[in-house]
Formats: C-alpha cells, sequence, structure tokens
C-alpha cells in the first residue's frame, strides 16, 4: 500500500481530523474484520512496521497535525471514532479527556503499556485526566524527556 496512512480521529471538543501516518501495517488490514485495535506482536504489522513503531518514527508524519494546529505535541492521544464512541458509552468521564488538543506523545504513553482493551483504556484515562488537571509547561517538558527515554529503551510498541 502506499508509504502515508491516513486515518480519521477524534480531536478537540470531539472534532473529527484526519491523522497522517507511515504505513506499519499491510494495507487493508481491517477490511475483513473492520476496526479493531492493534496489539502487541499484531501479526498484520510489517517487518518493516515494526522498526518504524518501535522507534515510533510511524508518528513523525503528525508533524503536520501539530503545524495545523489539529494536535499538541503533549496530551492525550487521539482515538478512532469507532472505539471513543464505544469507550464514551462504558467508561465514565471518557469524553474529558477531549476538553484539550490530542498529542503526539502523552503522561499514558509513558506511564502505561500498549493499550488494547476497555480496561486498558479505562487506566490510561486516569493517567489523561491527571495530565489535564496538571497541565503545565514543566509537565509537558517532563513528558516529552520521558517520551525520548522510552524511544531510546523501545518499550512499550
Amino acid at each position: 500500500g502506499p508509504v502515508l496512512f491516513h486515518q480519521r480521529r477524534v480531536g478537540k471538543d470531539g472534532r473529527i481530523f484526519t491523522i497522517h501516518k507511515f504505513r506499519t501495517m499491510q494495507a487493508d488490514a481491517e477490511a475483513k474484520t473492520g476496526a479493531v485495535w492493534a496489539r502487541v506482536d499484531d501479526p498484520r504489522v510489517t517487518r518493516l512496521g515494526r522498526l518504524l513503531r518501535r522507534t515510533r518514527l510511524d508518528e513523525l508524519p503528525q508533524l503536520w497535525n501539530v503545524l495545523v494546529g489539529e494536535m499538541s505535541f503533549v496530551g492525550p492521544r487521539p482515538e478512532r471514532p469507532e472505539f471513543v464512541e464505544s469507550l464514551t458509552a462504558q467508561v465514565r468521564f471518557y469524553g474529558q479527556r477531549h476538553v484539550v488538543r490530542p498529542g503526539l506523545t502523552g503522561w499514558a504513553q509513558v506511564r502505561h503499556s500498549y493499550g488494547a482493551s476497555v480496561d486498558d483504556a479505562l487506566q490510561k484515562l486516569q493517567y489523561e485526566l491527571f495530565y489535564i488537571k496538571h497541565m503545565s509547561v514543566s509537565f509537558d517538558l517532563f513528558i516529552l524527556v520521558e517520551t525520548v527515554k522510552t524511544v531510546l529503551v523501545r518499550s512499550g510498541s
């Protein structure tokens, strides 16, 4: 498939926008299943995709989303509309994560493992709400430093 992958995500105030990433999965990976969470050792991920995910280089095109104001460097990671609808119905206060712009990285990304279930979404939401409550430039800088550490030790992907 094409090198760049475009996917709809939910941003600030519930607005839908298109996120850009380098393709890490086979083309039409969800053609038969519909939207499903990616998981650790996902068989749909290509060999090059595994490397891009481990190094977080697949997220690089999202700098465009930051430049046009759809995302921030730090904030809750944007989720797909299909999952947001389901999680909002199942997880109390899930919609509160949309009061800020989503980010390239966030407190949940550096403190929690890869999320692939409703329970994971609940755990990550707790980190995201903590971030929203304590947002500051110094906290953002700390999260950015922690993100660099995470990338260097290649954990979480």
